[in-house]
């Protein structure tokens, strides 16, 4: 943008295009057929009037040094198309996630297997979300994969609702409102986007207790903190993070022995969850559901999209009666999940139940795969790559070693090695 006399601010006024004419031009109409009018015209207008505002402020594009009628229709069109492509590109888009991290939350987390995506798309049109198909009566909602649930886990009875956080906020309302709720102050974790455990609480209504000290807490503790007005211990796995050194917590078993003794419930917040100990993949740390349960918690929550390797949902087993209680609950409407979900978490449930999960599931095959794996992988790309470029464009690639993280507030202290792909006229490799 230059500042220019010729012509003056009200000539040059007179030489914007009107938004008819824009309208009318190729490039918009090659822009309403993939937006629709409305959209194209909200760009347009939004365009010319941020032009027209320059120029009244003494500025305005020249070409030659020479403000015409065509060089502001170029400009108005110039920017109409930049406006488009930067509205095209905040949309949800496939990517390649090359950062090395296996579930990353802000790529989606757990990229689905194939049949849970075979299924979203047989569930997109009428489908029996809640519809009975032997008594052609309706039905209960994600019942399927309730049942899987609940046999791959070991528990009663078991509820889906829409992510980790409805599953503890759904837990607290129902049974803690009002009422005190025991936690280790080592676990008053804050998860990713702001979101944090006494933030839950407060919205629950329930009261929190903290019991304890950041790095020690032991069942004592526990003893001298209840009262008549505990309804609940709260076990909350550290998912993101990890203290080391002088640390001591009570196993789940003594705080099932010692709230039970008490008249209160055991509730676990497992936070990513696994169905099967994946200490082979190095995460020894992560709680096994079905363990936790079988050691006397009363109800266990974990997400679906993390190491499960399904879509987003929150996952709740335990005890049939409190998990009727939990389904019978207004909030519970509030926090279910719709058809889509049910669909894709029913398939890579399935999955489980057939002993094909390692196979099928993405991010447990990618937590298996061996660095020796990974690097065949990486030769075999860095190949393709250079077989594919111009004689006098050919990349410069290497393969050196490195590490890639779990991600999605899982085993914060894995590293599982990897292999990093790069230029070496760049200081950034990316993992394979």
């Amino acid at each position: 943008m230059k500042t220019s006399n010729r012509p003056d601010r009200g000539a040059a006024l007179g030489l914007l295009p009107s938004v008819d004419e824009l309208m009318g031009t190729e490039a918009c109409m090659t822009i309403i057929q993939e937006r629709g009018r409305n959209q194209t015209l909200r760009l347009v207008r939004q365009v010319t009037d941020s032009l027209r505002d320059e120029i009244k402020a003494g500025s305005s594009p020249e070409q030659d040094g020479q403000l015409t009628r065509k060089v502001l229709i170029e400009e108005v069109l110039m920017r109409v198309g930049e406006a488009h492509n930067a509205d095209r590109l905040s949309g949800l888009q496939r990517v390649i996630n090359a950062t090395g991290v296996i579930v990353h939350t802000n790529l989606g987390r757990a990229p689905l297997s194939a049949n849970a995506r075979q299924a979203l798309l047989e569930a997109s049109g009428y489908c029996t979300i809640e519809y009975n198909t032997e008594s052609g009566k309706r039905g209960k909602r994600c019942s399927n994969a309730e049942r899987l649930l609940a046999d791959l886990t070991g528990a009663e009875s078991a509820l889906i609702v829409n992510n980790c956080a409805a599953a503890a906020l759904l837990v607290l309302s129902v049974f803690a409102r009002g009422f005190e709720v025991l936690v280790s102050r080592g676990e008053l974790v804050e998860i990713g986007g702001d979101f944090r455990v006494p933030d839950v609480l407060t919205q629950s209504g329930a009261v929190l207790k903290e019991v304890g000290t950041t790095n020690r807490t032991n069942l004592h503790d526990f003893e001298k903190a209840l009262s008549e007005r505990s309804a609940l211990i709260l076990r909350v796995h550290p998912s993101n993070y990890r203290i080391i050194g002088f640390t001591d917590k009570p196993p789940i078993s003594d705080l099932a022995d010692l709230a039970h003794s008490r008249g209160v419930l055991l509730y676990e917040d497992a936070g990513s969850g696994a169905l099967f100990d994946l200490k082979q993949s190095g995460l020894g740390d992560e709680p096994v559901i079905s363990q936790s349960l079988s050691a006397g918690a009363d109800i266990v929550s974990f997400s679906g999209d993390k190491l499960l390797g399904g879509p987003q949902a929150g996952l709740i087993v335990g005890r049939k009666e409190l998990i009727d209680r939990l389904r019978k609950h207004p909030l519970y409407r509030a926090l279910r999940v719709d058809k889509l979900t049910c669909a894709a978490l029913e398939a890579t449930l399935a999955a489980y139940a057939r002993d094909t999960a390692k196979d099928e599931i993405p991010v447990l095959n990618m937590l298996a795969m061996s660095a020796e794996n990974i690097y065949d992988r990486a030769l075999a790309f860095k190949s393709r790559l250079e077989d594919g470029s111009d004689a006098g464009t050919a990349m410069k690639i290497e393969i050196i070693m490195g590490n890639s993280a779990v991600g999605g507030g899982a085993a914060p202290d894995a590293s599982p090695e990897t292999s990093l792909i790069i230029d070496p006229q760049c200081s950034i490799g990316q993992p394979a």
